[in-house]
């Protein structure tokens, strides 16, 4: 079976431990973030019509106007897609069509990416992104550029975050991979960023959701997975309340008896 390669770095192999305590070196440049409350995530599958589209998209209209009162700087973080600037150019257009602003570029794709101007501009957005690519190489460059504490604390602050494919995925509590693909006993759950208490997959209606029931049967039994689909997203509250953006998708609980479908969220 060929699996995606949306694959952790072995460093973050630590199940279910993302809501342990993180704390940040201090550093000098970067004053200390205040104690708010944090903001929803939203979630996008992608897909349904994006590439295409030439009109604004009334999903990214809803997050900008829910989540701003004035046409928002995003702050855009390209570590799945290895700061792909064609990426980065295609979906700068679609948000400022949106009602953005302006959209930034944050590296961290790279060694030489400059931190001290990337937090800067995390800061300073008002809404932060997270693309598309591969979850294991965003997870592995965030992590790498020592990124994975400032963003969980920057969303405790209330700072506004939203994700596109893996993206999503990777603001989520937890993805999978295979050490070996072709052995599903190699299956391993690994650390996301967790802004949202959940688990999810995107556009994944054509093997069926194969990698969620996967993450699932990895799970503590009652574990929830949001199969997210191709035009539609979720908003995900702080205390795990989900809600659906446009299209809703199937939801699977792990039991005793294996990976159960419920209703459709």
């Amino acid at each position: 079976m060929v699996r995606t390669t949306r694959q952790p770095p072995m460093a973050l192999l630590h199940p279910w431990s993302v809501f342990r305590r993180c704390d940040v070196t201090p550093e000098t440049h970067i004053k200390p973030l205040r104690a708010l409350h944090p903001s929803p995530v939203y979630l996008l599958a992608g897909g349904g019509g994006w590439r295409t589209r030439k009109t604004s998209d009334p999903l990214l209209q809803r997050i900008f106007s829910e989540t701003c009162t004035k046409p928002p700087v995003v702050a855009y973080i390209g570590a799945a897609s290895g700061d792909n600037q064609d990426f980065f150019r295609w979906l700068s257009s679609l948000f400022k069509t949106a009602g953005a602003r302006e959209v930034q570029l944050a590296p961290t794709a790279t060694p030489k990416a400059d931190m001290v101007a990337t937090r800067r501009i995390l800061k300073a957005a008002d809404l932060v992104f997270i693309s598309g690519g591969d979850v294991e190489e965003g997870m592995r460059a965030l992590a790498d550029r020592d990124l994975v504490s400032f963003l969980r604390q920057l969303h405790a602050t209330g700072k506004p975050f939203f994700g596109l494919s893996a993206g999503s995925i990777m603001l989520a509590r937890a993805w999978v991979r295979w050490r070996d693909p072709d052995d599903d006993a190699t299956a391993e759950v690994f650390d996301c960023l967790g802004l949202a208490p959940m688990l999810c997959d995107t556009h994944a209606e054509e093997d069926d959701w194969e990698e969620l029931h996967a993450l699932l049967r990895l799970s503590p039994s009652g574990t929830v997975g949001y199969g997210i689909p191709s035009g539609g997203g979720l908003v995900v509250a702080p205390d795990g309340t989900v809600k659906v953006l446009g299209t809703s998708g199937p939801r699977l609980r792990k039991t005793a008896a294996g990976v159960r479908r419920l209703a459709d969220a």
